[in-house]
């Protein structure tokens, strides 16, 4: 037999190469498993979760407060967009933020069953059998006693049953065992942690968010429409939404006046009216970290500004638009920012971008709000104009005036046409093109609605609060 018959004989055949690979694979599968499943992999997955979420707390977080990740991404324009990319203004909504929680949820129920199946049969079993010989135990003791066998093992099973011993009786003796609680606490804390994150997981599936901001003397219902800002999980359904309505009839703010911490919060307060159909409206208050509850969602109460009244004029003589414009704080004391837009003025249409100072004075910085109250309000303005724009129906945001065909008004000096504004003032622009009248001061909430319990298409809250709940 030649050397190369030799080798074909040796060498494994295709099925053999197969079966090996199918080992490896199988050895691999159950190493990574067991690694997965054990507790320190849990324990460090914990640990890494947590260490995960700080920059959600750090930074701001685009579902909750889109106007500081827009601010964060104008103050730092080197850093900001690499951290956007990275998902770090949505921390807890970022694919890897959930590839961590998911690891640890299978981490968790791959170590905890397993446990709490050996702890049930360990439950079930009787305590060990006898030792044939005591000799062997490093702690042992022997004696006489003159009292009958049945006697002294009748008092010893007494004896261990009253310290909380689990007793095996023989005809040659007892043997007991304890320690069962200690595993069980243990068993108990890590299944709560398991249902927490269900609860997490299933709230992010099925859950909803929006947050509306809302003006005095305005409402703002229950519907996707009124959201400002909406995010649900992916078993959302819209008609899921419990219908209702909330009015903001009055808000009230108080801020410290000492020497020590002035300016704070010390107090917000908003009165609201509570209308849902077919019922009586209700008042009611709402406060930060008193949320209401209606028909199962939670409302709560999470910012809250000014929105200066104005009037606008168009060159015509009409009004061209007349109400409360919400503007955005940027600081402290509510030094905010804002733009008013006139798109049906005529024959121009007309914009201006204000800032609104809620306690106004002029000193060597300039003319700024020296605390958050409306003390001196006075609201300073810059005008533009441009030819009427066709209406394209594409949304645009309130907050930031597209100056695409507008043209900066100026004075006859080549200025900018500067306005600053008290309550009852009104400013007549250049040319005949219209005028800005500041009428007076509102303020507005932002409030956010979500379930309480997310709990698939209906949630469990709602059963027993509201007879006409979907989930009944």
């Amino acid at each position: 037999m030649s050397d190369l018959d030799l080798d074909e004989e040796l060498r494994p055949s295709g099925r053999e190469r197969m079966n090996r690979a199918r080992g490896l694979r199988s050895g691999t599968l159950r190493w990574a498993w067991a690694t997965l499943t054990s507790m320190r992999t849990a324990l460090l997955l914990l640990l890494l979760l947590g260490v995960a979420a700080i920059p959600g707390s750090l930074l701001p977080q685009r579902p909750t407060n889109p106007f500081g990740v827009a601010q964060y991404l104008l103050d730092n324009p080197a850093t900001g967009p690499w951290l956007d990319r990275l998902g770090f203004f949505n921390v807890f909504g970022s694919a890897w933020f959930a590839a961590i929680y998911l690891l640890l949820f299978v981490s968790l129920i791959g170590c905890i069953i397993p446990r709490c199946r050996a702890y049930y049969e360990a439950l079930r079993a009787e305590p060990g059998a006898l030792p044939r010989r005591l000799s062997r135990f490093p702690d042992h003791a022997g004696g006489t006693t003159a009292a009958g066998a049945a006697d002294v093992l009748d008092g010893a099973e007494r004896h261990l049953l009253a310290a909380g011993y689990r007793v095996r009786r023989e005809p040659a003796g007892l043997s007991a065992e304890k320690g069962y609680a200690r595993e069980a606490g243990n068993l108990v804390f890590h299944l709560s942690l398991i249902l927490v994150l269900v609860g997490l997981a299933w709230g992010s599936l099925f859950g909803y968010r929006g947050t509306a901001i809302v003006v005095e003397g305005q409402a703002f219902s229950n519907t996707l429409t009124q959201y400002d800002e909406f995010s649900a999980g992916i078993g959302f359904r819209p008609e899921h939404l419990p219908a209702f309505t909330v009015a903001l009839d009055a808000f009230e703010v108080r801020f410290e006046l000492g020497p020590v911490q002035r300016g704070a919060a010390r107090m917000f307060r908003a009165d609201v009216t509570v209308t849902r159909p077919g019922q009586t409206p209700r008042q009611q208050v709402l406060e930060v970290n008193a949320p209401l509850s209606v028909d199962g969602t939670d409302v709560h109460l999470l910012g809250h500004g000014y929105a200066p009244v104005v009037t606008i004029r168009d060159g015509n003589g009409d009004v061209a638009y007349a109400g409360p414009v919400v503007f955005l704080p940027t600081d402290g004391n509510f030094t905010s920012s804002g733009v008013i837009k006139a798109p049906d003025a005529r024959p121009e249409r007309l914009a201006f971008e204000g800032i609104f100072l809620p306690s106004a004075v002029i000193d060597d910085q300039g003319m700024r709000s020296v605390f958050p109250d409306a003390w001196n309000p006075q609201l300073l303005v810059n005008a533009w104009s441009g030819p009427p724009k066709q209406e394209t129906g594409a949304p645009e945001n309130i907050y930031v005036l597209d100056r695409t065909g507008l043209t900066q008004l100026l004075r006859p000096d080549g200025q900018p046409v500067r306005a600053s504004l008290e309550p009852g003032a009104t400013y007549d622009l250049p040319d005949g093109r219209g005028s800005i009248t500041f009428d007076g001061l509102r303020r507005w909430t932002k409030l956010r609605s979500r379930p309480p319990l997310a709990a698939g298409s209906c949630w469990p809250a709602c059963c027993w609060r509201s007879p006409g709940c979907r989930c009944r």
